[in-house]
């Protein structure tokens, strides 16, 4: 497949059908977020591949529990937090193949101010971002279809404790992987020339 034509054709799936996606594709997956590019070259990055069944149950359970609290905080009816949990539980319940990003805190530089540790904080950040689009097109380009849901990143330590997971290895999302069951509702896109600034 041309890159353009991933680009232009990958979306955020939020249903899947039932087909099994093969360890020899997400091993192909992970190939491609390996050969992002990131900050000072240190690859900061690790990828949690979790199974159908318990485990995932678990990390449902543990972050549902939590977001409910912080939509009630928000003002959220219980109908629509009823809803929004529902839909998500589905979502990663339901997807053939589960990906969660995390970043190795050991691989950072550090440094003795907190202003350039939090700039490698983000750095690593932007860095695993780029290996998550690696991950977005290369399924694209194998014939299967993914999301992008970043609820980690709101309860990062329920999430390392559902997992069972170090301090150091912190959720950055979720990759639902499979193939489209129905496509979703793509919101507009801003042109180029939209986002474009000249100086």
């Amino acid at each position: 497949m041309e890159l353009a034509d991933a680009i232009s054709r990958r979306q955020s799936v939020r249903r899947f059908t039932p087909q099994p996606v093969p360890d020899t594709i997400i091993t192909q997956l992970l190939e491609a977020a390996a050969l992002a590019p990131s900050a000072h070259g240190r690859q900061p990055w690790r990828f949690v591949v979790i199974a159908p069944g318990a485990g995932r149950h678990t990390l449902v359970a543990a972050m549902d529990a939590e977001w409910s609290v912080q939509l009630a905080a928000d003002g959220t009816t219980v109908e629509q937090i009823d809803a929004r949990r529902a839909a998500s539980a589905t979502r990663i319940n339901d997807a053939p193949a589960l990906i969660m990003p995390c970043l190795d805190t050991t691989l950072l530089d550090v440094y003795p101010d907190a202003a350039r540790q939090q700039a490698e904080y983000t750095m690593a950040v932007q860095s695993i971002g780029c290996a998550i689009q690696n991950i977005l097109l290369r399924a694209v380009d194998l014939g299967y279809d993914a999301g992008w849901m970043c609820a980690p990143v709101f309860c990062g330590a329920t999430v390392q404790r559902a997992c069972d997971l170090p301090a150091t290895i912190v959720p950055q999302a979720l990759i639902p992987i499979g193939v489209m069951a129905a496509p979703p509702k793509r919101r507009p896109k801003r042109s180029g020339a939209d986002l474009r600034i000249d100086r």
